[in-house]
């Protein structure tokens, strides 16, 4: 006879059977789970009074640049909208990314840094508003150089010292790291949403707003930079020909004067009158060029200058994502008697 080898799966009975052993098992331990979903329960509600809220302020909007391409951007427009990608349109380097990288850069952060805000009726900046908040000079009274350092409104950044940029920096990485996020939903749309997180209200709703007017100054003034460097040189131009006409003019009515009444026989007395009257044909040509150029100097102006439009702002009182006590109890109590019964659970398991 061939030797029966052991089976070692398990019936359906047999496994009926355990599973109401570790049930009897568990219900037995209810005064251990018990106890451990209100124990949990009392590290949710702790944990909800302990926790600060984090209040996030969020800004969007929508840049219109005419000078993005003209009608060649306007048809790869058309051509992306059937799906052909016919590449970027533009040449401009404040695009897509460049635009919102640029709101990360250190150099704006700083100088939004500098913005004066109002806080418990005084004037202080955005850095010494963030240092308040984070409780820093409570930490500097034992050093001297920190102790004394100082963060105005609106100081220029070479008069920073650095002591004040390596306190800066330290703000700049918290801020570029944990708070502040800037990003462009769709790249066919040109809107961008930036959302300044931090555990101080008021702080988020100042510095967002203060860095959208930050970028948007640096933007349109880069973007027209051109455009206006060559609108007052021919404004400086037009003034100083203007003010040689009306020199010219002047010096006519001199030699006109001058020469009144004068005799037939001596001309001689009469060119300093033709001269003027020279300068003054000349001077008003020159003008009237001039002034053309200067008016079509201010529309290139205005065409390059591009318009930023604000969406959406941060309306006080900002949304947070605070811990209600009823959720941090109802949490704790949940996962500490999940964890628990699995524990027992497995327990049983490995012991049998």
């Amino acid at each position: 006879m061939k030797e029966q080898t052991p089976n070692d799966e398990i019936s359906l009975k047999e496994f009926i059977e355990k599973g109401k052993e570790l049930y009897a098992y568990l219900l037995a331990q209810y005064k251990i789970i018990v106890f451990a979903g209100i124990l949990g329960a009392a590290l949710g509600l702790t944990y909800s009074f302990l926790k600060k809220p984090i209040y996030t302020a969020t800004l969007t909007f929508a840049i219109e640049d005419e000078n993005s391409g003209g009608g060649l951007g306007g048809a790869l427009g058309l051509a992306n909208s059937f799906g052909i990608d016919l590449g970027a349109s533009g040449g401009s380097i404040f695009t897509g990314s460049n635009l919102t990288e640029l709101f990360k850069s250190r150099t704006m952060v700083e100088q939004t840094l500098m913005t004066p805000v109002t806080v418990k009726g005084k004037v202080i900046s955005l850095a010494e508003m963030y240092i308040q908040n984070k409780e820093w000079r409570d930490k500097w009274d034992d050093d001297i150089k920190l102790k004394k350092l100082q963060f105005l409104p609106n100081t220029k950044r070479k008069y920073f010292t650095r002591v004040h940029d390596s306190i800066l920096g330290v703000i700049y990485d918290n801020l570029s790291k944990k708070s502040l996020s800037v990003d462009q939903k769709n790249i066919k749309v040109s809107i961008i949403s930036m959302d300044v997180a931090s555990a101080d209200e008021l702080f988020s709703f100042y510095f967002c707003e203060a860095l959208a007017r930050q970028v948007g100054k640096f933007y349109i003034d880069t973007k027209s930079k051109k455009a206006r460097m060559n609108m007052a040189i021919l404004q400086k131009q037009t003034d100083s020909i203007r003010a040689a006409l009306n020199s010219a003019i002047t010096g006519v009515a001199v030699a006109t004067d001058n020469t009144f009444m004068l005799n037939p026989a001596l001309n001689i007395k009469r060119t300093s009158s033709a001269h003027r009257q020279v300068d003054v044909q000349a001077n008003t040509a020159i003008l009237t060029e001039l002034v053309k150029q200067t008016e079509l100097a201010k529309v290139t102006l205005r065409k390059e200058t591009p318009l930023i439009q604000i969406i959406d702002r941060p309306i006080l009182p900002l949304p947070n994502d605070r811990i209600g006590k009823v959720f941090g109890v109802l949490f704790g109590g949940f996962l500490m008697g999940i964890l628990t019964l699995l524990y027992l659970f497995f327990r049983k398991i490995l012991v049998n």
